[in-house]
């Protein structure tokens, strides 16, 4: 079964010159995929008309055309005025789209002291629309629009990212949206994540497996040092796909962490929060990374008390409890420093579980013994414990990226392995 295609365009000067990065684009995306649909190209282009209009008359040609950006009241604003000329459609001033964002203007205009005519041409220039357009109403100033032109229904949404996601689900109950999306089969998705085994042994054992095609499309992608494989199958092909995510299941166990899209740091809080357990970090070349990735999952302070980055040796010492002897026989970045930074914060913060990462970011620094990249985690629970050592590659900020991803999935194991183990 064929299915319709969706073309994102989006648009920005400041995207083409790389001050700001797409955000709208890869949330739209997921979104297509999500809903059936065939993403086929995302487009990132600048506010010069030429560019613009070319990149729409491209897109057009999909079933669905996703716009983000360049509804504001400012002159380099032109997504709007570049739709309707694409379109073949005039454009029109919606005298209620005008009365809102006049509103809106009026109270920005006090707030600011000003005159409210520096505003009124912008107010009018946003009420703007295509002739036939669908208005999803405002988010913020700025009016999302659906236009149906026959061969493609183009949505045009603003370009903040919180903007857009709170006019996203108004075009989805549009008509000619839905319209698209009847004509999508219903896909099934499946979701296997792995840590510890690298891209290509994913890729051999798919192979092995008897590949995608035939309805089922999958994708293997490395994330922050896990390898996800997403299977798409067509209604026909579900049996097909879920024989491959059981091969894969099958020769890759060791490696399997999660068949869900939730983040390790989530994983890790949920394991503890099964025993009763607290948990806090310690941190040295993460710099307070891996307490980020905890305490950005909702509900975190259920179980995480809390972390000590220890960047200098007096503070491994004095806040932590790591020996003297220990950082000058063995080194701040050693399996032994980490153990004690680990056991340290432990006992510090009088937490159940603890893990403590120290290593060497780059790109100075590095020795023959103990080069850019070398870093050692432990973690520790109330009967159990588990060290690693890594080099890992990349530029700092990977290392450090990769240091955290490591420091939450060997704590994840450690839990992991001892989760049925009595209290």
């Amino acid at each position: 079964m064929s299915r319709p295609r969706a073309a994102i365009v989006a648009t920005g000067s400041e995207l083409v010159r790389g001050e700001r990065q797409d955000r709208n684009g890869p949330f739209l995306a997921a979104e297509v995929v999500r809903l059936g649909l065939e993403p086929w190209r995302i487009t990132i282009v600048g506010d010069v008309p030429d560019a613009l209009e070319q990149a729409l008359r491209e897109a057009f040609f999909a079933d669905l055309c996703l716009v983000s950006g360049g509804l504001g009241p400012t002159h380099d604003d032109r997504t709007v005025e570049l739709v309707a000329r694409v379109a073949g459609r005039e454009l029109i001033v919606d005298p209620v789209l005008e009365r809102k964002i006049g509103e809106i203007s009026r109270g920005i205009a006090e707030r600011l002291g000003r005159p409210y005519a520096d505003f009124a041409a912008g107010v009018r220039k946003q009420a703007t629309l295509p002739a036939g357009a669908i208005s999803l109403g405002l988010a913020g100033t700025a009016p999302g629009l659906v236009l149906d032109t026959g061969s493609c229904v183009a949505v045009v949404l603003p370009g903040p990212p919180r903007e857009l996601q709170r006019l996203w689900p108004r075009a989805l109950e549009t008509a000619p949206v839905r319209r698209v999306l009847e004509r999508a089969p219903a896909l099934r998705r499946r979701t296997l994540r792995f840590f510890g085994t690298p891209e290509s042994a994913v890729a051999q054992a798919l192979e092995r497996a008897g590949g995608d095609g035939d309805g089922v499309e999958v994708t293997i992608c490395a994330r922050e040092f896990e390898i996800h494989v997403d299977l798409l199958a067509e209604p026909a092909a579900d049996a097909r796909a879920g024989a491959l995510a059981e091969a894969l299941r099958s020769e890759l166990a060791d490696y399997l962490f999660s068949e869900d899209e939730r983040p390790v740091a989530e994983l890790v809080l949920e394991l503890c929060e099964e025993r009763g357990y607290t948990l806090a970090t310690a941190e040295s070349c993460t710099g307070g990374l891996v307490s980020g990735r905890l305490t950005s999952v909702p509900g975190a302070s259920r179980t995480f008390l809390g972390g000590v980055v220890a960047y200098g040796n007096d503070v491994k010492a004095s806040e932590l409890g790591v020996p003297q002897d220990v950082l000058e026989r063995h080194g701040a970045v050693s399996a032994e420093a980490a153990a004690a930074m680990a056991h340290g914060v432990r006992e510090r913060l009088g937490a159940d579980v603890a893990v403590a990462v120290t290593g060497i970011a780059g790109p100075t620094g590095g020795t023959p013994e103990k080069p850019v990249g070398l870093v050692f985690v432990h973690a520790c629970t109330p009967d159990d414990e588990s060290g690693i050592r890594s080099e890992l590659p990349g530029d700092r900020e990977l290392v450090r990226g990769r240091a955290t991803a490591l420091a939450l999935h060997t704590t994840r194991a450690l839990l992991a392995r001892t989760r049925h183990t009595p209290v």
